[in-house]
């Protein structure tokens, strides 16, 4: 019996062949671990190796899985300061494959799935390794959002200004319609998040959405950021919302699904703290930290809460793509309750 998730290799690569130019099938595809949202597969062929990331089967909520978005910030930054895979050939017909997806070049990099970075080794020199991995990744994120959207052909990306109060209604919805249960502590959440939501500052950069480490790629022996990779959730927005969504690894438990770093000795590790995070980002920004921090923080634990209950659900249908999906949508009245002891609401 065929997997919903499984690719027809023959007729992709006959479709690929087509498409872009000094592609040769055939082809052997493998999915990666991970990606919860929308399956990713590492793509062997005659010519080469490649990435295709793909919307799920089944049923959807409107609006989710956007590959063209994906594929379309891909070309707005490729050859920018932000360093992303090349992409080559989107396809909106599901008649490919089942569904719409992209084909983009592969990266010779590594992944850290773990924020502790436990295979880097133990010592001095491990350490030193460690802080420089986590310097990089704010660095990238500071360079991120000194990318002018207008100049780079996504000034239209998304709604400029209000991006708290537009987001909060926007996974206030999706929860809902993805809620299986009643959770009091997200409930709670929410109604404390939009009591305390600021008012607009004007800050509009280009956001990531899900700004953590496994969504970038490394080099293999320098602590260098090669992609950042998995932009579904991209769009415009305030800056300080990927910083807030990176720090939460701080504060979240040693989990499988959603590896986080409390209960760890970060020094001894040679993990910047939070505050030493946010004192590297506004210094290579220009940006301050403001004291309402704390709903940044807050904002962020919500709206992964909100990404794990859509996760649970498309798990109960049958539809998630990863087998910690299940477990991963069992987190959000964890994640709920700690955004809530965030804003000590």
């Amino acid at each position: 019996m065929t997997h919903p998730l499984d690719l027809p290799a023959e007729s992709l690569a006959t479709y690929l062949e087509a498409n872009i130019e000094g592609f040769r099938g055939p082809l052997v595809a493998t999915k990666f671990k991970g990606g919860q949202s929308n399956p990713t597969y590492r793509i062997d062929a005659a010519s080469g190796a490649y990435v295709l990331r793909r919307k799920p089967p089944g049923k959807l909520l409107p609006s989710a899985h956007a590959v063209d978005r994906e594929f379309r910030v891909l070309q707005a930054l490729h050859g920018s300061a932000v360093p992303v895979a090349r992409p080559l050939h989107l396809c909106m017909d599901d008649a490919v494959i089942g569904t719409a997806f992209y084909l983009m070049e592969h990266i010779d990099g590594r992944v850290y799935w773990d924020p502790s970075l436990p295979e880097l080794g133990e010592g001095e020199a491990a350490r030193d390794k460690r802080t420089a991995v986590h310097h990089a990744v704010i660095d990238t994120l500071a360079g991120l959002h000194a990318i002018d959207p207008v100049a780079v052909g996504l000034g239209d990306y998304g709604k400029p200004g209000n991006y708290f109060a537009r987001q909060l209604a926007r996974w206030s919805e999706q929860y809902r319609a993805s809620e299986t249960r009643d959770i009091p502590a997200m409930n709670a959440l929410i109604d404390a998040l939009q009591a305390r939501c600021p008012d607009d500052d004007g800050s509009v950069s280009l956001v990531h959405g899900d700004y953590r480490i496994d969504n970038l790629m490394f080099h293999r022996e320098q602590p260098r950021v090669l992609a950042v990779v998995d932009w579904e959730l991209s769009t415009l927005g305030h800056p300080l919302a990927d910083l807030g969504y990176y720090c939460m690894a701080l504060r979240l438990p040693r989990n499988p699904a959603l590896p986080g770093l409390a209960g760890l000795d970060r020094s001894a590790l040679g993990i910047p703290d939070e505050t030493a995070m946010l004192a590297r980002y506004a210094e290579r920004t220009g940006r301050a930290i403001p004291d309402d921090w704390p709903f940044v923080l807050a904002f962020s634990f919500f709206r992964l809460a909100a990404i794990a209950q859509g996760v649970a659900k498309r798990a109960e249908q049958g539809n998630a793509s990863s087998e910690q999906a299940m477990q991963a949508g069992r987190m959000t009245g964890m994640l709920a309750e700690m955004g809530v002891g965030v804003l000590g609401a």
